[in-house]
């Protein structure tokens, strides 16, 4: 039987790959656990039965021309929740998701919590925690940014970033670490 000249050769990037497998798994571990189990969260959220996220519910009227100006609904929505948080912190709103053919106006704030208003009668549906956004906030990186405040979102545009090139050289030398010894055997 003749050995394959190349052997050694593809014997030292096989255990090349496999050592940039082992430490990229062992270094980026719990970056790819929080990405697994949040992405779980996230495509599960609307069946959560309300936990994850709660239902969009339905407002008295579907026409515009019968709604509340938007100023005043946003009014309404920062009394609802200031009422329920007892002015415990400072309300900034990030969203705010008119949804017309079912007669609401969702107002999503910065710290997670959501106010729905029947957009005719301005009257609370519902005011809930959001942790969905939470969740993907985490899920993305860029609670972070949230948490130091910065402008523009550099950490989650890193952190993508790198978790995204790390992924794809995960895939890379995973492959290639199944593909690799079925060659070597076959060359033999």
């Amino acid at each position: 039987m003749v050995k394959n000249p190349n052997r050694k050769k593809q014997a030292r990037i096989l255990r090349g790959f496999r050592k940039v497998h082992r430490t990229m798994g062992a270094t980026l571990f719990v970056f790819f656990f929080i990405i697994s189990v949040s992405g779980f969260l996230l495509g599960w959220k609307k069946n959560s039965f309300g936990v994850l996220q709660s239902a969009t519910q339905k407002g008295s009227s579907t026409s515009f021309t019968q709604w509340l100006p938007l100023d005043s609904l946003k009014m309404k929505a920062l009394f609802y929740v200031r009422k329920e948080l007892e002015n415990e912190q400072s309300l900034e709103i990030k969203r705010i998701d008119v949804n017309e053919a079912k007669g609401i106006v969702k107002f999503i704030f910065t710290e997670y919590y959501g106010v729905q208003l029947d957009g005719s009668t301005g009257n609370l549906l519902l005011l809930e925690r959001r942790y969905s956004d939470l969740i993907e906030e985490l899920h993305d990186g860029s609670v972070l940014d949230t948490y130091f405040k910065t402008t523009g979102n550099p950490i989650k545009l890193i952190y993508t970033t790198l978790m995204s090139i790390a992924l794809l050289l995960f895939t890379i030398t995973g492959f290639w670490l199944w593909l690799g010894p079925k060659r070597m055997r076959k060359r033999q």
